[in-house]
């Protein structure tokens, strides 16, 4: 698996080897003394989701507010998606800034997202399923939302998302965003 750095520090990109032949394709997803060499060991997956969602959802701009904070390593299984990282972290020299990265079926990416980002994906294609590991367990109290659609973070969602939940639509204003970080 190639580990693929990216602008913002701590956000990973890993491309798996994959292994065609006229049966058909093989690849590694997860491979843990890999990942501990990539991110030093620090992280250890407590759970699995999975979602699966119409072409045109937007979910996110979701996070765990410490001591809940998740880190995430997400994949798409079935279908595409844009997925967009936001730095959190206050004393981040990227803080506010994001990453966009196409995640598909066909190109087999995966997207690290250290605890301290706001994470978000929109379904480029109908079904697409999304499958990621998270480091902590999911704590209701402890999620924040913020806007996906925020003016000063500007994301280009590379679409216009049709189906956004309640809660996403009313995520907080970045401006008025106060980090756990």
């Amino acid at each position: 698996m190639e580990k693929v750095t990216t602008p913002i520090e701590g956000l990973l990109v890993f491309k798996p080897r994959i292994f065609q032949d006229s049966r058909g394709a093989f690849f590694e997803s997860f491979n843990q003394k890999a990942f501990d060499t990539a991110t030093e060991g620090q992280f250890t997956f407590v759970q699995d989701n999975q979602s699966l969602s119409k072409k045109g959802v937007l979910r996110g701009l979701h996070f765990q507010k410490p001591p809940f904070a998740q880190g995430k390593l997400v994949r798409v299984i079935q279908g595409a998606v844009i997925d967009v990282a936001v730095d959190i972290r206050k004393d981040s020299k990227t803080y506010g800034e994001y990453f966009a990265i196409e995640l598909s079926a066909e190109n087999n990416l995966q997207f690290w997202i250290p605890p301290g980002f706001a994470h978000g994906f929109f379904a480029t294609e109908e079904d697409t399923i999304f499958s990621y590991k998270c480091t902590d367990y999911y704590s209701p109290e402890s999620e924040g939302t913020i806007k996906w659609n925020d003016a000063e973070l500007d994301i280009d969602w590379k679409g216009i998302p049709t189906l956004i939940s309640e809660k996403d639509e009313e995520g907080e204003e970045f401006s008025n965003f106060v980090s756990y970080f």
